[in-house]
């Protein structure tokens, strides 16, 4: 008997061990035990408090994690400037672009699915895409305009290297922000005032900047690719993102539009003065996260907090699983961080199926390793991954504009200085 016990036992301590062994989810730990200088991490706090004692920045809350352990997270400065709250860890952030990366994840469980196939034309699936026309002479006095046929359709692989020629309603170029606004396309994060497929079916009668596949250019794939994750779901982007990817990785304060229990933590977005100095901005602007909003922007329109950022894309480090629950395939992870427009360039970089891909020539800027992945959003987040040193870096700042985005940059710089192996 007693050998039967002590079998058990042992079985039992060694299935506990083997289960913890097996915790992939983010967990605290020490800058010590994960090779990190703390006295080097310290010179980041330095930086920071140097940028709002000059008056740059309001505050900033910043995370790093290593092989799933989170090292640093702190905050510096305040959330809000006219009533001088100390800004917190937990605090929520607008992340704008960043909600590119969570709807192109989105967009590739579906096609694990068996929904689609990556070079299929999107028409296929939201029919007013069809025989997509490329702008060829435009006239400022009436905002008409003339189209050629385009030599291809759109494909979904298109919209998710921002290759189709679509741009931006609100930070695209003249031309297409004038004929965008004649056409009824929103340059909103939120609104409650439409609906995302209607939005999205107007856009797809619109003209191309250029011929699919031939450029990139930054612009509103994604918003499309959000209503084509509702096409192919039959539920609304928002459910989607809250049943197949907020639950299962415990982001309990990423939303489009945030509860009433949440609104207190929304840091306040702040502007600069005409000496580049940070100043409050006009509070009635950018307030969409708090309104009943119905419009879902699968390119710009969550909140969140660097925790629950750092959980998303921790999971993609773990090649698609977190605390044995499994999103995506290791083999969709290696395809979505890949490589996947060919000869063209993003900065010094290459672009993946959502997400910019640091190159060789890339990591020579501040020495982000070749392979990381990485994005940011409008009002001052920036984020990054990074598969050989197992790194998440992510710095969250609401400013726009952000004329000393340095910060950003040094911080990324420094992560890196602060390695101890």
């Amino acid at each position: 008997m007693k050998k039967t016990y002590l079998y058990i036992g042992t079985l039992l301590i060694f299935s506990i061990s083997f289960s913890c062994s097996r915790t992939t989810g983010l967990r605290e730990g020490s800058p010590l035990a994960e090779k990190f200088s703390e006295e080097r991490l310290n010179r980041i706090d330095a930086m920071i408090q140097d940028a709002i004692d000059k008056g740059w920045i309001a505050g900033a809350s910043g995370l790093i994690v290593r092989n799933g352990r989170i090292v640093y997270d702190r905050a510096f400065g305040v959330s809000d400037i006219e009533t001088g709250t100390p800004l917190r860890t937990d605090d929520i952030f607008r992340i704008a672009s960043q909600t590119k990366a969570i709807t192109s994840i989105a967009v590739m469980m579906l096609f694990e699915e068996g929904k689609f196939l990556l070079d299929d034309p999107v028409s296929r699936y939201i029919p007013e895409y069809a025989n997509p026309g490329v702008l060829d002479k435009y006239d400022p006095s009436d905002t008409s305009y003339t189209t050629v046929p385009a030599r291809r359709e759109i494909t979904i692989r298109d919209l998710l290297t921002h290759t189709s020629g679509i741009e931006y309603a609100g930070i695209g170029s003249d031309v297409i922000k004038a004929i965008y606004a004649k056409g009824g396309i929103p340059g909103d994060f939120g609104s409650d005032r439409f609906i995302l497929g209607d939005k999205m079916k107007a856009l797809g009668r619109m003209p191309l900047l250029h011929h699919p596949g031939d450029k990139w250019t930054y612009g509103m794939n994604i918003d499309v690719l959000g209503y084509l994750v509702e096409v192919l779901s039959g539920e609304t982007l928002d459910e989607y993102f809250r049943n197949h990817i907020f639950e299962p990785l415990g982001m309990t304060d990423t939303y489009f539009y945030l509860p009433s229990d949440k609104i207190s933590r929304l840091v306040r977005v702040n502007t600069e003065d005409e000496n580049h100095q940070v100043t409050a901005m006009d509070p009635s602007l950018f307030t969409y996260p708090v309104m009943k909003g119905t419009y879902y922007s699968g390119g710009a329109g969550l909140s969140s907090t660097t925790r629950d950022y750092a959980a998303f894309l921790q999971m993609l480090l773990n090649k698609g699983e977190y605390n044995g629950k499994r999103l995506l395939s290791r083999r969709s992870v290696d395809l979505i961080t890949s490589n996947q427009i060919g000869d063209l360039n993003v900065n010094n970089n290459k672009f993946g199926l959502g997400f910019e891909i640091t190159t060789e020539r890339g990591q020579t800027e501040l020495g982000i390793t070749e392979g990381s992945f990485s994005w940011g959003g409008y009002f001052g987040t920036t984020y990054w991954a990074d598969p050989m040193e197992q790194l998440i870096g992510l710095l969250f700042i609401q400013q726009d504009p952000l004329n000393h985005s340095e910060i950003q940059s040094k911080f990324k710089a420094m992560v890196y200085q602060a390695l101890d192996d």
